[in-house]
Order: C-alpha cells, then sequence, then structure tokens
C-alpha cells in the first residue's frame, strides 16, 4: 500500500510527459459570393523535394450535398492530388473530415503521435491548400525546421485567410 502511494504521488510531481507539438491555425475568409460553397481544404507536411512527408488534414464534402459533390471535387486541390491525394482511398481515419465554415480553426498536433510521429528531424514545407466549388483555388507555404521552436505566418489572398504555425518543442 506504501509503494503504491509512493509511486502514486511521484506521478503527480512529475506532470504530464511534454512532447513536441504543432499548432496550425487556418482562417477561411467569408466570401460575399453569389454562389459559395465551402471549401476543400488540404494541410499536409512536404518534405524540400515536395514529396509529402505528413498528411495532417483533408476536408471536403464526404457525400454529394449542396457543399460539394463528395470526393469528386478532391482533384481540385491540385497540388495535394498530385503529391498524394490520388494514390489515397477516402476518407483515412484521423485525417480526412467534412469541410468547415468561414472562420478560424486552430488543429494541434502531438510529435509523439498520430501524423508527426515518424517525422524525422528536418526541413519542411507546411502546405495548406483551398479549392472551392464554382470559385477559386490557393495555395499557402510556409517553411519550417523540425522539431524546433517557432512561430510563423503566411496569407491567403482570396480562398485562404492567414495561415499561423507554431511549433513548442518539449524541455
Amino acid at each position: 500500500m506504501r509503494a503504491l502511494l509512493m509511486i502514486a504521488g511521484l506521478g503527480l510531481l512529475g506532470g504530464p510527459a511534454l512532447a513536441d507539438e504543432m499548432v496550425v491555425e487556418v482562417e477561411l475568409p467569408q466570401l460575399k459570393v453569389a454562389e459559395y460553397h465551402r471549401p476543400y481544404v488540404a494541410v499536409w507536411v512536404a518534405r524540400p523535394d515536395q514529396s509529402v512527408a505528413a498528411t495532417l488534414e483533408v476536408w471536403y464534402a464526404q457525400e454529394d450535398g449542396p457543399e460539394g459533390e463528395g470526393e469528386s471535387w478532391l482533384k481540385d486541390l491540385r497540388q495535394w492530388w498530385r503529391r498524394i491525394g490520388r494514390t489515397l482511398e477516402m476518407p483515412v481515419d484521423g485525417v480526412s473530415g467534412p469541410t468547415r465554415a468561414p472562420g478560424a480553426h486552430v488543429l494541434t498536433y502531438a510529435g509523439d503521435a498520430g501524423p508527426l510521429k515518424a517525422l524525422p528531424p528536418g526541413e519542411y514545407v507546411l502546405q495548406v491548400e483551398a479549392a472551392r466549388e464554382v470559385g477559386g483555388r490557393e495555395l499557402v507555404s510556409i517553411p519550417f525546421t523540425w522539431p524546433g521552436t517557432a512561430k510563423a505566418e503566411a496569407r491567403g489572398e482570396t480562398e485562404l485567410g492567414g495561415i499561423r504555425l507554431t511549433l513548442v518543442q518539449a524541455p
């Protein structure tokens, strides 16, 4: 009993294990157009040779409906589609999800789990691409070093608003 209490106490003193973390904020602007459809969005990490190191998010209309025609519009995410999209079988667990409304969306990824778990240290580029039915397409890139501590920001002009990348390195 005494040993059990001591082990439990050590766990409380040590706190949770910290890991490297990536936080991506994606802003989807509210567009004033005659026919608005939520954009399809892909967020991925590319190596310097433009190959895909990790797909973080793919937002699309998962059924035919007012926001799109399911997977058929994924091809409009041209860069993501050419790099990896056409080889994926959608939906992808933990990566794909429904389209999102205009606004700011905060995405957090632990370095020791999910798509970043196998990411070796090195230079990378965060890629965020959006395409909209009866709309445009836009790609925003932010270079970074993994793991590390950094804050970077880029801004789209039409389909994407501010894209912010924050890297937090475990002590």
